[in-house]
């Protein structure tokens, strides 16, 4: 039987909003949004965009920053938006120790962001949904939980 770590909102560690400072290629940012965003922007080649979301102090704001970068193309960002957020999460939590330990005590579970509203990084049910004990009961996707739990595996093969 599968087991899961389930984890929604920006207090979980594993939440894209999560305060966390990391960097990487000599920027800094404060949470993995943040990250996803700005790579958003250098994807499309909107630098007015890009300096605005390193400006940006909140997830909420880097995220509406985000979504008014030029030039978007959905199938262009599904083909590496998942890339980005592992490498964003990547550097959240190897530069973080703490953060890593939470990570690492996953481990032997699959992360699910149990997000009622969210179909594509979560899997659109609530932690208290029944149905969410039950892969073939979600509707959505998980890839922010997929994600994780790759980046664990990851860090864990690398360790040994």
């Amino acid at each position: 039987m599968e087991k899961f770590t389930f984890f929604y909102r920006s207090q979980s560690p594993f939440s894209q909003w999560y305060p966390s400072v990391f960097i990487v290629d000599g920027l800094e940012f404060n949470c993995a949004e943040q990250y996803m965003m700005f790579k958003k922007a250098e994807l499309f080649g909107d630098e007015e965009a890009g300096s605005k979301i390193v400006q940006a102090p909140t997830p909420r704001e880097q995220k509406a920053r985000g979504r008014s970068v030029r030039g978007f193309d959905q199938s262009l960002w599904e083909a590496n938006c998942r890339q980005f957020v592992y490498d964003g999460n990547y550097a959240k939590f190897t530069q973080n120790p703490n953060l890593l330990k939470h990570l690492l005590k996953t481990k032997g579970t699959t992360l699910v962001e149990a997000s009622p509203t969210d179909t594509i990084w979560g899997v659109g049910l609530a932690e208290n949904d029944a149905r969410i004990r039950n892969r073939k009961s979600w509707r959505g996707t998980n890839w922010l939980g997929e994600i994780l739990t790759k980046l664990r595996e990851d860090v864990l093969q690398k360790e040994e």
